[in-house]
């Protein structure tokens, strides 16, 4: 067989790779193109993901993975408004008139995750 044969096939290997790579990359939405339930889906959607990303990160060491149910040191936080969560957050605090589910002082400080708080809020109060 020639070189040239060779060649032919290692290039059509190489189209096949990349267009099978090219295939499977997400597909980026048009948001220009969604209607605003769409859109609003959309954004809800995103919002959701970065709230439960961030709190695998930053909550999951004291609560619960599920946050319906109480951590080793934390409670089950599910369904927290979002007075509390911001309290929480950024105060160590609690709204007024707040009853605590425990008695504890164990919550260190997340003012970095103060941008965040809606998206943490979100996945907290998610069905």
């Amino acid at each position: 067989m020639s070189f040239n044969f060779f060649k032919l096939i290692i290039m059509a290997g190489s189209l096949g790779t990349l267009l099978l790579v090219l295939g499977c990359q997400k597909k980026k939405i048009d948001l220009a193109r969604l209607s605003p339930d769409q859109l609003a889906a959309h954004n809800k959607s995103k919002l959701l993901a970065r709230g439960k990303a961030l709190y695998i990160a930053e909550c999951i060491v004291c609560h619960n993975l599920n946050p319906k149910m109480a951590g080793a040191t934390g409670p089950e936080i599910y369904g927290s408004s979002l007075e509390l969560v911001t309290a929480r957050i950024l105060t160590l605090g609690y709204p007024p008139g707040y009853k605590p589910k425990r008695d504890t002082e164990l919550m260190p400080e997340f003012d970095h995750l103060e941008e965040d708080i809606p998206a943490i809020h979100a996945f907290l109060n998610t069905p």
